[in-house]
């Protein structure tokens, strides 16, 4: 998320990393506001850029760490001479979590991102799924992923990550971005979307009830009966047996994220 200036020279924009730049400050500082970054906070941020959003959290926060995969950037971004920010040039989707954490000091942070749509996934879960020190995630995605993410029960966008954001947290978008706001233009809009991390607000195994939530939303179109037979190994007769107070020929899209929890207790047992 990068500021474009007319007195630079023009930044040959990536593809690849799906670099989408943005300059408006009102913008910038309202997901700083969004993302609740105060003086006394470390924060991850990934994807730099040319640094206009870098610069916003660094003006609030007590420490940035920021990733930039583009190495082309690192003249630009080194020469803001940020005193509070350490910029490293990596992939922080490959970077081992525990040697980014060290960098943050070891202690609880918040994440600031804009994040290019094949990245989104995997780096949300990266870190929802293996760090104790999060704090929160503010993250800028696609319009369509952030209705995906505060999805519930019932709607064509509730699955996977509809249920495991809200297994570790509670989600809510907290402004819409219309694409003219950024250059390159994409072709859809963005939303920016606040998740606040709440560790063990269940009490299940994360690994079991992951494994659980995939199996159920395996075949949307099939029962949960018939995806959690055949994810879980388990015949449906038994299913019925163990899972007496639900209504099993359901599909998964129509469970709530506490009903899943129920039933993975019991199949946990």
């Amino acid at each position: 998320m990068e500021d474009i200036s007319k007195s630079k020279m023009p930044h040959e924009f990536k593809k690849k990393f799906g670099q989408n730049f943005i300059s408006d400050t009102n913008l910038l500082a309202a997901i700083v506001r969004d993302g609740e970054i105060t003086k006394d906070d470390v924060v991850l941020e990934i994807g730099a850029g040319e640094g206009s959003l870098t610069k916003q959290i660094a003006q609030t926060a007590k420490k940035v760490v920021s990733f930039e995969i583009d190495k082309d950037l690192i003249e630009r971004l080194e020469g803001l001479k940020l005193e509070n920010v350490d910029f490293v040039f990596a992939d922080a989707l490959k970077e081992d979590l525990s040697k980014i954490e060290d960098r943050l000091g070891g202690g609880k942070y918040k994440i600031i991102a804009n994040l290019p749509y094949y990245i989104t996934t995997p780096l949300i879960f990266k870190f929802l799924e293996g760090s104790q020190n999060l704090k929160s995630m503010t993250i800028m995605v696609q319009k369509e992923v952030a209705e995906r993410i505060v999805a519930k029960e019932g709607g064509k966008d509730y699955g996977i990550l509809s249920v495991m954001i809200a297994f570790f947290g509670n989600a809510k978008i907290t402004r819409n971005v219309s694409r003219k706001l950024f250059y390159p233009v994409p072709n859809v809009d963005s939303a920016v979307v606040n998740i606040q991390i709440q560790k063990n607000k269940f009490d299940i195994d994360k690994v079991f009830f992951s494994k659980l939530v995939k199996a159920a939303f395996s075949m949307r179109r099939k029962t949960i009966a018939n995806n959690l037979a055949s994810g879980l190994d388990i015949s449906k007769t038994e299913l019925s047996q163990k899972l007496t107070n639900f209504d099993l020929s359901r599909r998964a899209e129509s469970f709530s994220v506490e009903e899943l929890v129920s039933i993975a207790q019991i199949m946990k047992k």
